[in-house]
């Protein structure tokens, strides 16, 4: 019930302030309706880490109904997340040159991180590349279709990772996901070439879109303390460098959503609801002493834990 009320809610305000956004004459109510486009779409895009552990019986037609109403449209569809991410959970890769989900962003200079943060707003570009001309081409040319689905299908970080599961870009889900992504990214660029989308709506979505990734890239920058070199981590110093922001915290609710303030606590605990994550936290502070090391990963907010980033990015400068 809570993963079905969430997703309806979320999907509701994300299509209606998107709608509110592109045709309101008040460039008020419309900057207003884009920012709350901007955070339920980034709530509504954040439940694709719920669904890559979550087993396809446990809330049936779930993850139909999130591609059909947040990833599709949206042109990301869960086949970019689901059978990727899980590899970041693997102790035996977890932040190793295999990890498609790690780089040691501590230990290089500030201006990549500047880079890493900007690259996230070329995203609605990305996607349209992905989904309007390479899926088609990739389907009549082979070699093509090995690099699509090796490198551009995975949301990841490690640019060096490439996806090994080529079977499964043959399942039914996939191709599914894939054929109504292009069909969807053609019909809407059709569309606003005849004058029936105005091309100004068009651009708010592909504005909103940027700012949620962005949004997105923000989070992921600090969680992690990014500073492995690429050797295999015990799995203490792989929980040690992971990162909570727990309440009294107030603003994660906005840009750690769907469970990812507790990003530490998943990866103890990656089987765990998102909406149980909270309760867990506070019976394990509570039987804790405070100097335990679960508490060692906490951090404020965005704010400081950006700012002590960029610290130790600089520490790291020979």
């Amino acid at each position: 019930r809570v993963y079905w009320l969430d997703l309806g809610v979320t999907a509701a305000v994300t299509w209606l302030s998107l709608f509110i956004a592109t045709t309101s004459a008040s460039l008020g109510w419309g900057l207003v309706a884009g920012a709350v486009c901007v955070l339920a779409l980034y709530r509504g895009i954040s439940f694709i880490h719920e669904l890559t552990h979550l087993r396809g019986d446990e809330v049936p037609g779930f993850h139909f109904a999130w591609n059909l109403a947040i990833g599709v449209p949206w042109l990301t569809p869960s086949l970019l997340y689901e059978g990727v991410h899980i590899l970041h959970h693997a102790k035996d890769r977890y932040g190793t040159a295999r990890d498609p989900e790690y780089h040691p962003l501590a230990r290089r200079p500030v201006h990549e991180l500047a880079a890493f943060l900007g690259v996230a707003l070329l995203a609605p570009v990305g996607v349209i590349l992905r989904f309007a001309i390479l899926a088609p081409l990739s389907f009549i040319i082979p070699p093509l279709r090995r690099f699509v689905v090796a490198k551009t299908s995975g949301m990841v970080i490690n640019l060096g990772f490439s996806r090994e599961d080529h079977d499964r870009a043959l399942s039914a889900p996939w191709l599914a996901q894939e054929i109504g992504a292009w069909l969807w990214s053609w019909t809407v660029l059709g569309l606003t070439a005849v004058g029936v989308i105005p091309l100004r709506s068009l651009l708010i979505a592909m504005a909103i879109f940027g700012l949620m990734t962005f949004l997105n890239q923000l989070r992921t920058a600090v969680a992690h303390y990014w500073e492995n070199d690429g050797e295999q981590m015990a799995p203490l110093d792989q929980f040690l460098d992971t990162v909570n922001v727990p309440p009294p915290a107030l603003l994660p609710f906005l840009w750690a959503p769907v469970g990812l303030r507790y990003h530490a606590l998943h990866h103890l605990m990656p089987r765990l609801p998102y909406h149980n994550l909270g309760t867990a936290h506070r019976r394990l502070v509570d039987a804790l002493p405070a100097g335990h090391v679960y508490r060692q990963v906490e951090q404020r907010e965005l704010g400081p834990a950006l700012g002590r980033l960029i610290g130790r990015m600089r520490r790291s400068l020979p």
